[in-house]
């Protein structure tokens, strides 16, 4: 069964039109009645066209089933994936937003923030006309979604995907022309960086941590095959070390395992706000202990603070900033 929501329509126009007129009564005879249908027939075909344009929708099929959406969606709401809007040229019509995490501030979006732990208010007060999420939705948000407006979930397989996800939203905007010159680009900016940095650090691993800000502040290792960081190793070319190794996610170092991480290069951001965030500062002085200051790449002045922002996102911008930024860590 395909799940269908309002698609706005300029259906019974021409019906009210006519009506309206007939209540103006018979007065004014022949050559009144004439030029109104003249008027009314140099109306209709603006008005079929734009029903027509309006009306269009196509089924897709995602996650949960067949969804009827607009043939060319104008107000997107994509749930985290706004990474992939901005990329195509679409802006969307609210920003994700979590209190913990705060929102992705390097894509400089100004549009109301929807907060994903609340309530639906600030998302059916934008109005979609379709929404994209991830595996982040569950079916019971899912659902939710779905009663504001036609809601597409992307598949789980394209979640370490960057340019599968951008081809697929891109065929959801109905643009998949513009995924290509988007794809083209982001494949030149990385085998631009994948040459530079194989010529600035060779075979020199690189390990990226998250310190993760709370009561007791952790280290996490990213794995790589991880869905942020992946495309170090994958697209860049950069040498993994051996504990991230087969791990798709990532670890939390116990303490007896962060003076032997033996990556000779560290990037370093933390799970939330900034490095200048009152809430980090208990989680910053971590840095200042002996048994971090024992690291090898610590030791070697070879730890590299950046921002969390784009380095918590695998979308194609994001990808791209952490190119430039490798590029200029190491490249002298």
């Amino acid at each position: 069964m395909v799940r269908n929501v309002h698609i706005r329509a300029w259906k019974g126009l021409a019906a009210a039109m006519v009506a309206m007129l007939a209540l103006t009564g018979c007065g004014g005879a022949a050559q009144q009645a004439q030029t109104t249908e003249q008027q009314q027939a140099q109306q209709q075909p603006q008005q079929q066209s734009q029903e027509s344009s309006t009306s269009k929708t196509r089924v897709v099929k995602d996650s949960y089933g067949d969804v009827e959406i607009p043939a060319h969606p104008q107000r997107v709401a994509a749930i985290y994936q706004e990474d992939f809007l901005k990329a195509l040229g679409v802006s969307p019509i609210v920003q994700w937003y979590h209190p913990a995490w705060g929102k992705q501030d390097y894509l400089n979006l100004d549009v109301p923030l929807f907060d994903i732990t609340g309530s639906m208010e600030v998302l059916l007060q934008a109005n979609p006309d379709m929404i994209i999420v991830d595996g982040g939705a569950d079916a019971e948000k899912y659902e939710q979604y779905s009663k504001v407006a036609p809601t597409y979930k992307l598949p789980d397989e394209l979640r370490n995907d960057t340019m599968g996800r951008l081809k697929n939203i891109a065929d959801l905007l109905g643009i998949p022309e513009k995924a290509a010159a988007v794809e083209k680009e982001y494949e030149e900016k990385m085998a631009d960086a994948k040459a530079k940095l194989e010529k600035a650090i060779g075979g020199q691993s690189v390990a990226v941590v998250r310190l993760n800000v709370g009561e007791k502040p952790t280290l996490a290792l990213f794995g790589e095959g991880n869905a942020y960081t992946g495309i170090l190793y994958k697209e860049l070319g950069l040498k993994a070390p051996e504990e991230v190794k087969n791990q798709d996610t990532h670890v939390v170092l116990s303490e007896e395992a962060i003076p032997t991480l033996r990556a000779d290069h560290i990037i370093l951001f933390p799970s939330n706000g900034g490095w200048t965030t009152e809430e980090n500062k208990k989680a910053i002085e971590m840095l200042n202990t002996p048994l971090w200051q024992s690291v090898a790449a610590v030791k070697n002045s070879h730890v590299y603070n950046v921002d969390r922002t784009h380095w918590q996102s695998g979308s194609v911008i994001a990808n791209m900033m952490k190119a430039d930024d490798l590029v200029n860590m190491f490249v002298k």
